[in-house]
C-alpha cells in the first residue's frame, strides 16, 4: 500500500536510496523524539527502584548497569532525534549524536543481560559471558566510530547478533522463570526492526519502531524486577 497516495502522505517523506538520508517531516520528527523522550523519568525511578531493592552488592551493581544502560538509551536517543530536528543544519554535530545514539544501543543491550548473568545461576560459559558481552558493546562501539553509516547491513547484524549470541547463555538457567518475559521482549525487538527498516514507507514508521523499543525494554525491566529483585522466595541470588 502507497501511504503517500492516502490522507497520510503529508505525514511522510518518500522513500530515499540508500545512500541519501532519510529526512523525516515535522510531524515525524515531532514523534521521534516524544516515543523516546516520555520514557527518560520512568527509566531514571525504574533504575532507582531497582537500586533500592538491592540486598548486596551484586544486586546493587546489576541495578547501576541495567539503570544507566536503559536510561542512557532514551537520553541518547532523544537527544538525536532532537538535533537532526532542530540543528540538521549543523552536521558534524548531528553525526556525533547519532554516533552516540547506535553506541548505546550495544551498551543498553550488554546493560539488559547483565542482571540476569549477574544474579542467576548459569551454566559454563555465564562467568565468561559476563564480561565478554562488554567486550562485545565495546567492538561495536568502536565499529560506529570508525565506520558510522557505511555498512548499514554489517551494523543491523551486529546489534542482532550482540541481542542473539548471550540469549544462548540465558537459556541455560537452571531456574526457568522469566524465559517467556525475556522472549517476549525479544520479539517486541525483531517485530520492530521491519518498521525500523521501513522509514519513507510507512507513516511514523520510526516512531512506531521506537514504542516496540520501549514496550520490549518495559517487558525486560517486569521480568528482571519480578524474578531478580522483589524480596522473598522468588530472588534468585545464586552465582
Amino acid at each position: 500500500m502507497d501511504f503517500k497516495k492516502t490522507k497520510f502522505g503529508r505525514f511522510m517523506n518518500c522513500r530515499v536510496p540508500a545512500s541519501k538520508r532519510y529526512q523525516p517531516t515535522e510531524y515525524e520528527h515531532a514523534a521521534n523524539c516524544a516515543t523516546h523522550g516520555l520514557w527518560i523519568l520512568p527509566s531514571l525511578v525504574g533504575g532507582s527502584v531497582l537500586y533500592f531493592l538491592s540486598v548486596d552488592q551484586w544486586h546493587r551493581t546489576a541495578a547501576w548497569l541495567y539503570g544507566s544502560g536503559l536510561t542512557g538509551l532514551f537520553v541518547t536517543s532523544t537527544l538525536f532525534h532532537t538535533a537532526a530536528w532542530k540543528i540538521s543544519h549543523l552536521r558534524k554535530v548531528e553525526q556525533r549524536f547519532h554516533m552516540c545514539d547506535r553506541m548505546a544501543i550495544y551498551f543498553f543491550i550488554a546493560a539488559s543481560y547483565s542482571p540476569w548473568l549477574m544474579l542467576r545461576e548459569l551454566g559454563p560459559w555465564a562467568c565468561h559471558m559476563r564480561w565478554l558481552i562488554w567486550v562485545m558493546a565495546f567492538v561495536g562501539s568502536m565499529y560506529v566510530f570508525f565506520f558510522h553509516e557505511r555498512y548499514k547491513l554489517v551494523e543491523l547484524l551486529g546489534y542482532v547478533a550482540m541481542g542473539a549470541v548471550p540469549a544462548l547463555v540465558i537459556l541455560s538457567m537452571v531456574e526457568r522463570s522469566g524465559v517467556c518475559e525475556l522472549a517476549l521482549g525479544g520479539v517486541f525487538y525483531a517485530v520492530g526492526v521491519a518498521f525500523f527498516k521501513s522509514d519513507g514507507l510507512v507513516p511514523f514508521a520510526h516512531a512506531i519502531w521506537h514504542l516496540f523499543v520501549a514496550a520490549g525494554a518495559g517487558v525486560h525491566y517486569y521480568a528482571i524486577w519480578r524474578y531478580l529483585y522483589l524480596p522473598g522466595p522468588l530472588l534468585q541470588t545464586s552465582r
